[in-house]
């Protein structure tokens, strides 16, 4: 998710960068900040939902790494009479048959069984031990229950690489005509291991949670910059886990909150308690994205003098050059106050509202106009600046297209949707559509701009 979602600082540094690039005003009265309390902004869910595959290979090749060595035991003999230890004695081997898992599993036991009788009070019991080395064929039904992929295995048949045998005097006597009609003895406690270690291989719930603390952690887009993304998950659905040709198939989708914002890291929000995990019958396979863009007024400006330091302004033979940029809000407008030098020296102040037309995909200011406090100092002292020259080539100026920025976002995009692997194993295709700049909102504190984004994108899971 993280690289995926890079190229959305690109909307919000044309905000920042163009839409103010030419901002002037002349300092007597200053329009103080609004003291108010920050005005709140409604941040719409994105909801990512895709279909995940995996493989059944990866099945084996966990279910191998999970299963070593003694893979049950079991030290109570007089709860069911039998003990028992099993060890996994070769590569498991699992394929998908019918839509169930078929498991074939080499193992060596060992078992001790006791027998006898109790009458009258009085007990007479013995016990012998068995020795058994084979291989057993199983089958597993796969369901997906609470995220969590649960098997229900049954024991088709054994093998046997050697004679089970039974010691009887310290000496080994090969049963098999006993063993064959008995194996019921076993067979329970051969698939509750099975069941087990599946269990925990294809536990996604865990695993999901885990994930959803990552995605989590605010990500720095830009280091030059200082930009950041932050998503806050809120719910996750899964649909039933289906077993079809070599792989389990599910629907996984996720509801979160996005934000990008300029300045130092932000705090993540993540709750894992809060993360509501829901089953759902069925999930459409595509991706709607909102990501508020925010900055404060102070990261905005020192953005701004980056970029805009020294810049000039002309009309014939009168030149102003901006040394320093400060915004903040007032009454629902940005302030743009700007230091010059040069046929004009002092402070001027600017006032205006972003605007965005979707149509010709420009930011523009279109009610960009001297403060009331700069334009009464300027009749007085700077007649040729009042009268608009200088105002309408910063307008001027402060019109610009995003469409290149767009698309450039767009194809940076693309990039991680094709066969790209964010870790071994993992591989990320699909499409998306345009970007789209939806709104700009100020707040007391910080600028926000809105941003969509709309595709599909499908999850495989193969070579873990």
């Amino acid at each position: 998710m993280k690289n995926t979602l890079q190229a959305f600082r690109f909307a919000f540094f044309i905000l920042l960068l163009y839409s103010c690039s030419t901002i002037q005003k002349i300092e007597i009265m200053k329009p103080e900040p609004d003291e108010a309390l920050p005005i709140s902004y409604k941040i719409t869910s994105s909801y990512i939902s895709f279909p995940l595959k995996l493989t059944v290979k990866d099945i084996e090749s966990q279910t191998n790494k999970s299963l070593n060595g003694l893979i049950y035991e079991d030290k109570i003999i007089d709860d069911d009479k039998t003990e028992m230890k099993i060890w996994k004695n070769g590569l498991i081997n699992i394929t998908e048959e019918n839509e169930k898992l078929k498991i074939i599993l080499p193992l060596k036991i060992w078992a001790k069984v006791k027998y006898g009788t109790s009458a009258l009070g009085i007990s007479i019991y013995d016990t012998r031990e068995f020795n058994l080395n084979g291989t057993v064929t199983l089958l597993s039904d796969v369901k997906m229950s609470n995220w969590k992929i649960t098997t229900s295995t049954e024991l088709e048949n054994i093998d046997w690489v050697e004679s089970p045998t039974i010691n009887i005097a310290g000496k080994s006597i090969a049963i098999t005509y006993l063993i064959n009609p008995t194996i019921k003895i076993f067979e329970s406690k051969i698939e509750r291991s099975i069941d087990e270690s599946l269990s925990k291989t294809l536990d996604f719930k865990s695993n999901m949670l885990d994930l959803m603390q990552k995605v989590s952690t605010p990500v720095e887009l830009s280091p030059t910059y200082q930009t950041w993304l932050k998503i806050t998950p809120q719910e996750l659905f899964a649909t039933e886990a289906v077993l079809q040709k070599k792989s389990i198939n599910m629907n996984v989708g996720l509801k979160c909150l996005m934000e990008s914002s300029i300045g130092l890291q932000p705090k993540s929000n993540f709750v894992r308690e809060k993360v509501l995990l829901k089953p759902s019958s069925n999930l459409p396979d595509r991706v709607l994205i909102n990501v508020a863009a925010v900055s404060t007024y102070e990261d905005a400006s020192r953005v701004m003098n980056d970029n805009f330091k020294g810049k000039e302004f002309s009309s014939g033979k009168r030149k102003v050059t901006i040394q320093n940029v400060a915004i903040w809000h007032k009454k629902g407008k940005m302030i743009i106050a700007l230091d010059m030098l040069g046929s004009l020296n002092g402070k001027i102040y600017l006032s205006g509202f972003p605007q965005y037309n979707a149509e010709t995909k420009e930011l523009f200011f279109d009610d960009l106009d001297y403060a009331i406090e700069t334009k009464s100092k300027l009749m007085k002292t700077a007649n040729w600046l009042a009268q608009g020259m200088i105002l309408n080539k910063i307008r001027e100026n402060c019109r610009y297209s995003i469409q290149p920025n767009l698309e450039e976002g767009k194809q940076n995009i693309l990039k991680y949707l094709n066969n790209y692997s964010p870790t071994p194993g993992v591989f990320v295709n699909g499409k998306m559509n345009d970007i789209v700049f939806e709104r700009v909102q100020l707040t007391n504190t910080a600028i926000v701009a809105f941003l969509n984004i709309s595709g599909n994108i499908k999850v495989d899971v193969n070579g873990m």
